[in-house]
């Protein structure tokens, strides 16, 4: 299964569409090395179980329904979560060692998850990371919807 990235009705964005959407700036595609038409693979997309957990926080609180919605969601973009593991926490923690607290704990895991799996990008809403060994794409803030 496979996720087209598509052009958004406002100018200057990009939707990640499957059966619901994930809205992008262009600017940050194009920081991402992607463009309008790339086809993005469920397996090229993942996110963190400790970034899935904080997401949860909100809708549990909300209830069961909310709470499958973002399963819906992360199911059409595709996108797995990614368990934790032990070499994950190790480099989790080399990390924090290195940026102290300039890089908390949560995001610490985001950044080793990502370097574990060699991804090639990792997309984040957080502008104030420290310089990482990974390429690293901030969307969102007040320009986006």
């Amino acid at each position: 299964m496979s996720t087209r990235v598509k052009t958004a009705r406002r100018r200057g964005y990009t939707r990640v569409s499957a059966k619901n959407q994930v809205t992008i700036p262009k600017d940050a595609l194009v920081r991402a090395g992607l463009k309008v038409g790339d086809r993005l693979r469920a397996e090229e997309l993942a996110i963190p179980a400790s970034a899935y957990a904080e997401v949860l926080v909100g809708p549990f609180r909300q209830g069961g329904s909310a709470v499958a919605k973002v399963d819906e969601f992360l199911a059409a973009l595709p996108a797995r979560v990614e368990p934790a593991t032990r070499e994950v926490a190790a480099t989790a923690a080399r990390l924090r060692a290195q940026h102290g607290t300039k890089l908390r704990l949560p995001n610490a895991l985001v950044v080793a998850t990502a370097i574990e799996l060699g991804a090639a990008l990792l997309f984040t809403t957080d502008a104030g990371w420290p310089s990482l060994p990974i390429h690293v794409t901030v969307v969102g803030g007040s320009a986006d919807p």
